[in-house]
């Protein structure tokens, strides 16, 4: 399998990691970084331990979700590809993930 950072998803982290920048020391901020990217790669070893997202569910496309501290990494197999697709700050309105 194969991982991919979608555009959306690269753009959500850089948000996300914007967000937090100034209350967080610099250490903790890529601290928080590397969580979530080394749980993406963690993905290729198990694709499906993320749980099914019912937020994204109306799509019928798959979505699944993995949980890190305050954060989804939200993804779709699609054969032998691990699309990362939105990566959100789950203390926000889930109403906002539906797009």
């Amino acid at each position: 399998m194969k991982l991919v950072y979608t555009e959306q998803a690269l753009f959500s982290l850089e948000e996300v990691l914007n967000y937090i920048a100034p209350k967080v020391p610099h250490e903790k901020l890529i601290e928080i970084r590397d969580e979530i990217l080394d749980a993406a790669e963690e993905l290729l070893l198990n694709p499906l331990q993320g749980q099914e997202e019912p937020f994204l569910e109306h799509l019928g496309l798959g979505h699944r979700r993995l949980v890190v501290s305050h954060y989804k990494i939200i993804y779709r197999i699609i054969e032998q590809y691990i699309y990362i697709t939105d990566i959100y700050d789950s203390r926000q309105d889930p109403e906002k993930m539906k797009g």
